[in-house]
């Protein structure tokens, strides 16, 4: 038992935020399998993070919420290849307030509260990488798990979750990879998946006030809670293992490319978009900063490190920046 908690030790980045003993004492229960998938997660993301940026370590910060639960915070920033990269974890219980309740209201979920507060339970992992050469892409997953309990002492529970790539030039090969990776992921469950939380996903990040797409996609999907627990979970699970290979092989290959100043510059302004729709349009953002006793450095660790606004932007005609634009305002089916 010692040898197996050791061997789950190493594979972390921090200890989790319910124990080990507990997790393992409790380890046929949905919540703790989540919560070990999403340090297993944490912990290989950020090994293969390292390993691509040897000069860079991550800063790990374990936190702790007073409403109940905490997480674990892991952050590499100005290293030689990833300008700032985050992987997060939490585990949150408590009592949910009026405010956020209402927010999964508007979503269709119709909730019975005692005394205006539902006990809840919610926990994630979620990552943005933002690398430092314009020709490796920002890459983006999450995934989570929520339970409630209502007066009567039902329980609602779903997952939601994805990942999604934001290139600041196109690359056909990378971006068919990317969606191969996931497809094949999603197809192990039911073929209906991808082509359904591949769309989910282009219409999810959409900057409205911008007509364009945040990135050129991936998956996500939100409130899932069927066919069952388990099938749900096995496929959240296929779908978090799939990051470092969806993800990994594109930076190796790109992360030793030249660019130009112009090409770092547009750059920034596709990082500008980034931060327009994070803050702007992100449930899960607007979700965290209503929470009380939310950790708002976590929040928004999404954030790059630098970006820029410039007035009446606007690239030359059949150039690579507009060919990206093309992709961003009508995307594309990249595994068909």
């Amino acid at each position: 038992e010692e040898e197996e908690e050791e061997a789950l030790r190493q594979r972390f980045m921090a200890p989790p935020v319910s124990g080990l003993r507990e997790l393992r004492r409790r380890r046929r229960e949905l919540r703790s399998r989540m919560e070990l998938l999403i340090m297993e997660t944490q912990g290989e993301v950020c090994r293969a993070l390292a390993a691509l940026d040897p000069g860079a370590a991550f800063a790990v910060d374990t936190w702790e919420r007073k409403e109940g639960g905490g997480g674990i915070s892991c952050v590499l920033q100005d290293g030689e290849v990833f300008e700032k990269a985050g992987v997060n974890v939490s585990v949150v219980f408590g009592l949910l307030s009026e405010e956020a309740a209402r927010q999964m209201r508007s979503r269709g979920k119709s909730l019975k509260a005692k005394d205006g507060k539902l006990p809840f339970c919610a926990m994630g992992v979620s990552s943005v990488i933002h690398p430092k050469n314009p020709h490796v892409p920002t890459m983006h997953f999450n995934y989570r798990y929520f339970e409630i309990e209502e007066a009567d002492g039902t329980k609602q529970w779903w997952f939601g979750g994805g990942t999604d790539l934001t290139p600041t030039y196109l690359n056909e090969e990378d971006a068919i990879h990317f969606h191969k990776t996931l497809k094949e992921a999603c197809d192990k469950h039911d073929l209906k998946l991808y082509p359904k939380y591949k769309k989910w996903c282009d219409d999810y990040f959409y900057i409205k006030h911008r007509g364009e797409r945040r990135g050129i996609g991936g998956i996500f999907f939100d409130d899932v809670d069927s066919p069952s627990k388990e099938e749900v979970f096995q496929f959240v699970k296929s779908c978090a293992k799939a990051v470092v290979p969806c993800y990994i092989p594109i930076v190796k290959r790109h992360c030793h490319d030249s660019f130009t100043p112009e090409e770092k510059l547009w750059q920034q302004l596709r990082r500008g978009r980034y931060v327009e729709f994070n803050l702007v349009y992100d449930r899960g953002t607007k979700f965290g900063l209503l929470t009380p006793g939310s950790r708002i450095e976590s929040i928004l660790m999404s954030l790059p490190l630098t970006a820029r606004w410039e007035y009446m932007h606007t690239p030359p005609q059949s150039s690579k920046e507009a060919e990206i634009l093309e992709v961003l305002r009508n995307p594309k089916d990249w595994v068909h």
